[in-house]
Parts: C-alpha cells; sequence; structure tokens
C-alpha cells in the first residue's frame, strides 16, 4: 500500500512541477507584453531562475540527477558553440555562459 502512496505522490508532484513551469512561462509573457517595463530585468531574473530550478527538480522525479542534466546542459553549450548556434555568432552569450558555469570571469 506503500509504494501506491509514492508513485501517487510523485505523480502528483511532476503535475505540479509541470504547472508551475508553465505558469512561469505565462508570468514571464505576460510581463513582456507590459507596455510599462520598469523591472523586466527583476522580473526575468527571478521568473527564469525559478524555471531553471524547477527544470531540475522535474527532471530528479523523472528519475535524471542533477550532475547528468549539468552534463547535458554542457553538451548542448558546446554543441552550439561548434555549430556557430547564431545567438553565439551575433552575441557570444554561449562563450558567456560557459566561462559563467567554469567559474571564470566575464
Amino acid at each position: 500500500m506503500n509504494n501506491g502512496l509514492d508513485v501517487s505522490r510523485s505523480l502528483r508532484i511532476v503535475e505540479t512541477l509541470k504547472s508551475e513551469l508553465l505558469e512561469g512561462i505565462a508570468t514571464l509573457y505576460r510581463h513582456l507584453a507590459d507596455p510599462v517595463l520598469e523591472d523586466t530585468r527583476d522580473v526575468a531574473a527571478d521568473t527564469l531562475s525559478e524555471m531553471i530550478v524547477i527544470g531540475y527538480l522535474l527532471g530528479k522525479r523523472l528519475g535524471v540527477d542533477y550532475s547528468r542534466m549539468d552534463r547535458h546542459i554542457s553538451k548542448k553549450i558546446r554543441l552550439g558553440l561548434i555549430n556557430e548556434n547564431e545567438i553565439e555568432k551575433y552575441f557570444g552569450d554561449l562563450s558567456e555562459l560557459a566561462r559563467a558555469r567554469s567559474g571564470e570571469a566575464s
């Protein structure tokens, strides 16, 4: 019986995390659509960081540990650098992100 409760609890948590992720996207879109963007950076930083944390927690609930997700993120950054991703080509954002993740000053 306890195992059934664990499965049910896990499913409920996954659904909650998915809905929180969608709420974060909606919050960001709503704020960006606002004609008065006084605190855009603060709202974006808060909402996007929350979505990243939710992504990690959702991954954990789906059986992906944090270090594995970090490796996949690093791999995606490297691939973007190798493939000359458009945002990297024009702005150097992936290089800056790679330096930030490695602890180097930008």
